[in-house]
């Protein structure tokens, strides 16, 4: 995989990052290009979970539905869409750092074209996800360390 792979250190617990970015109604607080989350069936997710993330990508949102293959509490999660023109892979790692307190976030991503996508990959998609999950990244380690839960 890793088109994109960054990794940000955050002064929480594997735990606490864990429960916060595995949870779907978190997305929209800190990834910046999506506008909406509708998880498909129950909530928390589990192997074979699926979630509609749509994402603005310039002027246009695309839907793309996500599916869960892999979880491993707290160290990490992977994900992979399954529609659209444009389907991402996500392989999430936790790691603790020192006394446990403090712990590292990897995001490992790619994305594979469909048709149109083929074209959107290369040109759009990959270089803004670069750009964005830079940004990510510090909004989570801001809202994570800033927060009590």
């Amino acid at each position: 995989m890793s088109a994109i792979k960054e990794s940000v250190d955050i002064s929480r617990r594997p735990e606490d990052i864990y429960s916060y970015v595995t949870d779907p109604s978190h997305l929209m607080e800190w990834q910046e290009s999506v506008v909406s989350v509708r998880p498909l069936g129950e909530l928390p997710l589990s192997v074979g979970s699926r979630v509609v993330v749509t994402r603005r990508v310039g002027s246009r949102e695309f839907p793309m539905t996500m599916e869960v293959t892999d979880i491993d509490p707290p160290r990490g999660w992977h994900m992979r869409g399954v529609d659209g023109p444009v389907r991402g892979e996500v392989q999430g790692t936790i790691e603790p750092l020192g006394d446990g307190e403090r712990s590292r976030l990897t995001i490992d991503l790619d994305f594979e074209g469909h048709g149109m996508g083929k074209l959107l990959v290369p040109l759009v998609v990959r270089p803004n996800a670069r750009k964005e999950i830079l940004r990510d990244e510090q909004k989570l380690k801001e809202l994570l360390e800033s927060s009590v839960a």
